[in-house]
């Protein structure tokens, strides 16, 4: 038995620049950090009592003979992908799907891990993150950028720059304190709302072209948000102004980014004291994320009582196995005719 966990990740800046239609042309860059909200997937092979030979448990039980019948797109084709047969798959997640956090990319990074791990062949994280890549945006063909299965994959707070010839992933060295500095200026709240990240992300790439200026304005923030952060003579509160000045960016290149409700949150917790923030993931909904200063916070929290504070610390980890137990297990063998 296999039991992966893998974090959820949350995006500062630059995201839409690593849609892959536009970092190829212009160049792209994230910076993003994963925090310690998790995805678990338990894999183990499944005994021959039952008539089906595959059984997948998420929001719902799925049991099949073939695992092409797998209506789940993500498990289906991972389970091509490596060749993967007779096996129980449970998912379970600290934090709902849809809700901007890269979930379905945890997912897929954490399944292949198991997969892997299962077969014996612990792989490192870049191919991790590769092969996640392919399954959701080749094989699902989901449209989407590829910040989130990266992130997932390696952990920590980290640049990721993207070009024609792919992706460097660069740490961002800063001090223990500073970044425990910046993790509590930052509050996290549940809006509700869900939403197809790909429905989104399709919309967006209809409007790269239009967008071009604005996602090349975005960035170059990344450049700005690091030299905050790396530079301790920097007063940290611009990282919170350079958030809103993002998201104003951010709002204006598209119609579905953001909806009536979530301005309406986000200008409430500006009045209240927030220096800036953003709506997670593609758009649409999900969690807020803000920047606020230790003295203005209980201002905020008052301000959205009726949203869900959700507490939560950055991680350094990424995607591991926290459960592995050797099974003595032979695959079936079919017969030929």
């Amino acid at each position: 038995m296999i039991i992966t966990k893998t974090p959820f990740r949350m995006s500062f800046f630059g995201g839409g620049t690593d849609l892959q239609e536009f970092f190829e042309e212009h160049g792209g860059a994230v910076l993003s950090s994963t925090f310690d909200k998790y995805v678990y997937v338990t894999v183990r092979h499944l005994p021959r009592f039952f008539d089906y030979k595959n059984q997948l448990t998420y929001s719902k039980i799925e049991r099949v003979g073939n695992p092409e019948e797998f209506e789940h797109p993500m498990v289906r084709n991972a389970m091509k992908l490596l060749d993967m047969h007779e096996l129980i798959i449970n998912y379970d997640a600290d934090l709902p799907a849809r809700t901007g956090l890269g979930t379905s990319s945890s997912f897929a990074v954490g399944l292949l891990n198991a997969f892997h791990s299962l077969k014996g062949n612990l792989k490192d994280k870049k191919i991790l993150a590769d092969e996640a890549i392919y399954v959701e945006r080749i094989m699902c063909n989901e449209a989407g950028g590829l910040q989130d299965q990266i992130a997932a994959s390696y952990g920590g707070l980290n640049r990721i720059d993207f070009d024609s010839n792919g992706y460097r992933v660069k740490p961002i060295e800063i001090s223990k304190e500073r970044k425990e500095e910046l993790n509590d200026r930052l509050m996290l709240f549940f809006t509700g709302f869900s939403r197809f990240s790909a429905d989104i992300q399709t919309d967006t790439k209809k409007n790269i072209g239009n967008n071009t200026e604005r996602l090349l304005k975005m960035k170059a923030m990344v450049d700005d948000a690091e030299k905050i952060l790396v530079d301790e003579t920097c007063d940290l509160d611009d990282f919170g102004r350079l958030l809103h000045e993002s998201w104003m960016l951010k709002r204006s290149t598209g119609s579905k980014i953001s909806t009536g409700e979530i301005d309406k949150i986000y200008d409430r917790a500006i009045n209240a004291g927030a220096l800036g923030g953003k709506l997670l993931g593609a758009g649409g909904g999900g969690f807020v994320l803000l920047y606020v200063p230790k003295e203005k916070q209980e201002a905020v929290r008052k301000e959205l009582k009726e949203l869900l504070l959700v507490p939560f610390k950055f991680e350094e980890e990424g995607t591991s196995v926290i459960y592995f137990v050797p099974e003595q297990y032979e695959m079936e063998v079919k017969e030929n005719d």
